[in-house]
C-alpha cells in the first residue's frame, strides 16, 4: 500500500465518521438485551436495523438467520451479509454482536443507559462499546473502501453479527454447522475485545476459558429457631462461606488441584493503572502471586458471582437450611474445560464442611484461546494498527472469555483468527456508564480498512 493510498483512506474515514457516530447512536437506542428475562422483540428490532445498515452500505446479500439452541428453542436472530471475493482474492469474515448486557440499576448510571450521551470524547450508553461499536467498525471500514460500489474493496467480505453473545452464544455451534459454507473465510476478524489504552492499540493473543456452575448446600429439612437450636449446628450460609473460602490459598491464588497455568506474558500491567481501571479501593491489597499480567491472563481465577440467601430485610431469627452459590472459574490457556469442571466438582465434594450435603451442578463451559505468534494475518494486523495509531500494537491476553472462538477454530481449522476490539480500560463494558472513546473508534475503523487491504496484498 502506498503512502498516498493510506492518506486517502485516513481522510475518507474522517469524512465518514460523523455519519458512523449517528449510526452507533441509533443502535444504542435499541435495548437489545438477549437475556431471557428481557423483551426479545428488541433483539429482533436490532437485527433488522443492522441488516438495513448493511443493505444501505451496498452489500448485495443480506439475511437474518437463526439456528436452534440445545434445548430446541430458536436462537436469537443473527445478521449475515456477503460480498463475494474478486477472483483469486481471499475472503474475510467480520464478526461482531448486536445484543447487549442488561443495563443493571439505572441509579448507578450517570446517563440514561439506552440514550446515547456524548461527554467529552466519549459516547455513553449500553452497547456503545460492547459491541455495537464493533458493528460500526466493520461498517465504516467497508464504506471507506468504496461500498456501495465496492470499487476499492480488494477482498471478499462476510459480515456476521450475532444476536446472543451476551447470553453465552447457545446456538452458535449449531449456527456454524447450519451455515458452514456461507461463513467460510480465510481470515476471521472478531471485533469484541479491547485495546491497551487510549492511544495504544492491542491484538488479543490469548483468552481465558470458562467453567461455571452452582453449589447447592443443605443442612436442615427446614428452618429452625436460632435460639433453640443454635450452638450445636451451623447455618447453611456460614457453611457455604467456609466452603468457598477453601477455593483460595493465603495469598489469594486459586487452590484447586488439577488446574493449569500458562507461560508468563511478555508485557506487564502497571499496578497503578490496574487499580484505577478496576476502581479498587484504597488500602485493598492485590491477591495472587507472579506478575500482574500473569495473574490476569495466564492463571485461573475464581469468583463467587451470586448467592441465594435470605435478604437482610426479610431476615428472621432462624437457622438457614440451605444456600446456593454461583461460581465462575476462568481458565488459563491450555486448560481443558471438562477437566477443570471435574477438578472443581472434586474440590467441592472434598471440602464439604461438617458433613453438609453439598452438590455441584455444572453450567457453561468455554475453551481458552491462544493465537499463533506469527502468521501472515497477524503481520498484516500489526502493520495496519501501527499505521492507524502511529504506534505499534501490544500483544495482550484478556482475562475474560470468548468461548465461541474455539468453535470457529474447530469448524474452520484453516482460517486465521484475529481478535481485535474497540474498548479501552475506561469503557466499563457490562457495567454502569459503559462508553466508547470516539477518537479511538475512528482509528479502529481506519485500522480495519487498512487491514482488509493488507490481507489482499499478503495472503
Amino acid at each position: 500500500m502506498t503512502t498516498d493510498t493510506s492518506a486517502a483512506l485516513r481522510a475518507r474515514v474522517a469524512e465518514l465518521f460523523p455519519a458512523l457516530q449517528a449510526d452507533l447512536e441509533a443502535l444504542v437506542r435499541i435495548p437489545s438485551v438477549s437475556a431471557p428475562a428481557f423483551d426479545q422483540a428488541h433483539v429482533a428490532t436490532s437485527a433488522a436495523a443492522t441488516a438495513q445498515l448493511l443493505r444501505d452500505a451496498g452489500l448485495p446479500e443480506v439475511q437474518i438467520l437463526s439456528a436452534p439452541r440445545p434445548d430446541g428453542t430458536p436462537g436469537a436472530p443473527a445478521v449475515v451479509a456477503r460480498r463475494p471475493a474478486p477472483e483469486g482474492a481471499p475472503t474475510v469474515l467480520l464478526y461482531a454482536h448486536h445484543d447487549v448486557q442488561p443495563p443493571g440499576d439505572p441509579a448507578t448510571w450517570d446517563t440514561t443507559p439506552f440514550e446515547p450521551t456524548l461527554v467529552g470524547e466519549r459516547l455513553f450508553g449500553r452497547g456503545a462499546a460492547d459491541d455495537k461499536a464493533g458493528i460500526v467498525a466493520h461498517l465504516g471500514a467497508l464504506r471507506a473502501l468504496g461500498l456501495p460500489d465496492g470499487a476499492d474493496l480488494p477482498v471478499g467480505v462476510t459480515v456476521f453479527l450475532e444476536g446472543e453473545e451476551e447470553s453465552g452464544s447457545p446456538s452458535f455451534r449449531a449456527f456454524l454447522e447450519a451455515h458452514r459454507d456461507l461463513l467460510a473465510a480465510d481470515v476471521i476478524v472478531v471485533a469484541d475485545s479491547t485495546n491497551w489504552k487510549v492511544g495504544v492499540p492491542a491484538l488479543t493473543t490469548s483468552l481465558r476459558g470458562l467453567v461455571d456452575g452452582f453449589i447447592e448446600l443443605n443442612v436442615l429439612e427446614h428452618a429452625v429457631h436460632s435460639g433453640m437450636y443454635g450452638g450445636a449446628m451451623l447455618d447453611a450460609v456460614t457453611l457455604m462461606s467456609r466452603l468457598v473460602a477453601t477455593f483460595h490459598d493465603e495469598a489469594g491464588s486459586v487452590a484447586i488441584d488439577g488446574l493449569v497455568t500458562a507461560p508468563e506474558p511478555e508485557v506487564d500491567y502497571d499496578e497503578a493503572a490496574y487499580r484505577s481501571d478496576s476502581s479498587l479501593l484504597d488500602g485493598v491489597a492485590l491477591t495472587g502471586t507472579g506478575s500482574l499480567a500473569g495473574r490476569l491472563w495466564a492463571k485461573p481465577a475464581l469468583s463467587v458471582i451470586g448467592m441465594d440467601v435470605t435478604s437482610v430485610a426479610e431476615a428472621s431469627n432462624t437457622i438457614a437450611p440451605s444456600c446456593t452459590a454461583k461460581i465462575s472459574l476462568r481458565l488459563a490457556p491450555g486448560q481443558d474445560p471438562v477437566a477443570a469442571d471435574a477438578a472443581l466438582a472434586a474440590h467441592v465434594a472434598k471440602h464439604a464442611p461438617f458433613g453438609a450435603q453439598v452438590t455441584w451442578r455444572n453450567g457453561e463451559q468455554g475453551k481458552p484461546f491462544l493465537a499463533p505468534g506469527d502468521t501472515a494475518a497477524m503481520r498484516a494486523a500489526r502493520a495496519a494498527f501501527t499505521e492507524a495509531w502511529g504506534t505499534a500494537p501490544v500483544d495482550v491476553g484478556v482475562g475474560g472469555s470468548i468461548p465461541f472462538i474455539a468453535d470457529l477454530l474447530e469448524v474452520y481449522p484453516d482460517a486465521a483468527i484475529l481478535v481485535t476490539g474497540v474498548e479501552d480500560p475506561d469503557s466499563r463494558a457490562h457495567g454502569a456508564n459503559e462508553s466508547v472513546h470516539l477518537g479511538e473508534l475512528q482509528k479502529v475503523v481506519l485500522a480495519e480498512a487498512l487491514l482488509l487491504t493488507k490481507i489482499a496484498e499478503g495472503l
